[in-house]
């Protein structure tokens, strides 16, 4: 059954919502789910910080800060119960005496072994399970980053960053697509302090689509009642993010970094904490306790949204909801590894996440 409703689901999507060259305010939305533990377990709220590989996810001006070693990062997540997966990959590669640096950054968010029950009826009303197939809905996303420090002093770096991505989205033998767009950055770091800001899909990022079906699949579809897609194009509309954060020192082996963020998105009201037909506010907050740069905690709260009450049987009144996030990490030399967990913004029956990840420098031979 689960599988039969994954199906009708995907199929609706495919019938739905794709149409000539227009935005989708929830398009290519698995490019917004984060990158590494860290972040995850911090909310999202990274742009600021993000100083290593995942920089190149988070806001690219990061990847200045990888200096003199290669650095790669890993990420594996189940959502939905182990219904989807999500795995990252980057490595950024410091260039020309470590003045820039060049990333890069593979994504793949996939529903997989999904039963293909087009077929399951047979035309005189009898069942055929011998005609169930299965097959992948999966989203990739290929990114390459450029970061570079455009000026620096003794209390002070300023940094820019940006990325060209290649998009492919592949739903069976039904659909595909492939898109492509830029994202840019720039950071500031102080003695303490940091601020950043992250332009999405500068130039509105579009995938086209294009859709193939059999006489015959297409003749069940008409049958059923469902719409049959034709090639389209989609647009991803830009959004702006702004961050910023303070690292308090405790003790001598103790730090506490803090650091909020705030997506500006202006396609449309949106479910959000400041919601209106300009722009719309999501913020995110994240903290990170650092116990001599070797033990890590940390936790975070982001995706605020109002939702009807569960205990209101009339539907009328409406809650705040939001998802939670803690996870830790410790570093051993080179090495780094990170957990967060995480549900996704359901407290009544919430859906858990864990997500693990491992970072490490590759230590470059002296000549």
């Amino acid at each position: 059954m689960r599988q039969k409703l994954l199906l009708s689901f995907l199929l609706a999507i495919i019938s739905t919502t794709f149409s000539y060259a227009q935005f989708r305010k929830y398009s290519n939305e698995f490019l917004n789910i984060g990158a590494g533990a860290r972040g995850l377990a911090m909310g999202g709220a990274q742009i600021a910080s993000a100083e290593d590989a995942t920089a190149g996810y988070w806001n690219p001006a990061g990847l200045a800060f990888v200096k003199s070693n290669i650095n790669a990062s890993l990420m594996h997540a189940d959502y939905f119960a182990g219904i989807a997966k999500y795995d990252y990959g980057a490595i950024a590669i410091p260039v020309q005496n470590n003045k820039r640096t060049l990333g890069f950054s593979l994504l793949r968010f996939a529903v997989d072994d999904i039963a293909n029950t087009l077929f399951l009826v047979e035309p005189d009303g009898s069942l055929n399970y011998g005609n169930v197939q299965s097959f992948s809905s999966a989203d990739y996303a290929f990114l390459f980053s450029f970061a570079q420090t455009v000026k620096e002093t003794d209390d002070k770096v300023f940094s820019v960053g940006a990325n060209a991505k290649v998009i492919y989205r592949k739903v069976g033998t039904f659909a595909s697509a492939w898109g492509f767009g830029f994202d840019a950055g720039a950071r500031l770091k102080g003695k303490n302090w940091h601020a950043a800001i992250v332009a999405r899909d500068v130039t509105s990022t579009f995938n086209a689509w294009s859709f193939k079906f059999t006489e015959r699949e297409k003749e069940i579809l008409y049958l059923t009642k469902n719409d049959i897609p034709v090639n389209s194009t989609e647009l991803t509309a830009p959004r702006l993010i702004l961050g910023g954060g303070y690292n308090f020192k405790i003790s001598k082996s103790i730090n506490l970094l803090a650091e909020a963020n705030a997506t500006l998105t202006f396609d449309g009201r949106r479910n959000a904490v400041v919601s209106s037909s300009f722009a719309n506010v999501d913020p995110a907050i994240g903290l990170e306790a650092q116990i001599k740069d070797v033990f890590f905690v940390r936790g975070g709260i982001s995706n605020f949204q109002k939702a009807l009450a569960d205990g209101d049987t009339l539907n009328q009144k409406k809650v705040w909801i939001y998802q939670p996030a803690i996870g830790a990490g410790f570093k051993i030399k080179n090495v780094k590894i990170d957990y967060a967990f995480t549900n996704l913004a359901n407290q009544s029956n919430p859906l858990y996440t864990h997500v693990f990840s491992l970072s490490f420098n590759l230590v470059k031979k002296e000549n």
